[in-house]
């Protein structure tokens, strides 16, 4: 028999401002986007659910991006690209990786690409400098 998985609202409310995000959302941009609708949600509530989504494969964990992680809510395989300069994280296509023999160190649980550098945005602006 299938597990159900029912969401609290506070729960729900979490998932979809992570999956609805134009951006790569930290747990404390979330928490400022909710808690106006939200007025008795706590920071440690929205960690403490980014980590079970996370457990659940509901959403991704991309990278760190000044001392905070950034959250995807898009699960279908695709790559990221982190800005260096203003901390911008950008999607990018599917990259095929050639698994090594992984049996010599261990259990792979899978693999993630992610690209760092200068945006466009930032490149500009130094450009015009």
């Amino acid at each position: 028999m299938e597990r159900v998985t029912r969401y609290s609202p506070k729960r729900q409310a979490i998932l979809e401002c992570i999956c609805s995000a134009d951006c790569h959302p930290s747990a404390e941009w979330v928490y400022a986007m909710l808690k106006p609708q939200i007025p008795d949600l706590s920071l440690a509530t929205v960690y403490r659910n980014l980590a079970r989504f996370r457990e659940d494969g509901v959403v991704l964990a991309v990278g760190n991006v000044d001392g905070q992680e950034r959250y995807d809510g898009d699960t279908a395989p695709h790559s990221h690209f982190i800005c260096r300069e203003c901390g911008k994280v950008s999607d990018l296509p599917a990259i095929e990786v050639a698994v090594p023999n992984m049996a010599t160190v261990g259990k792979s649980e899978g693999c993630s690409v992610t690209f760092y550098g200068c945006c466009n945005e930032c490149l500009e602006k130094t450009a015009q400098n």
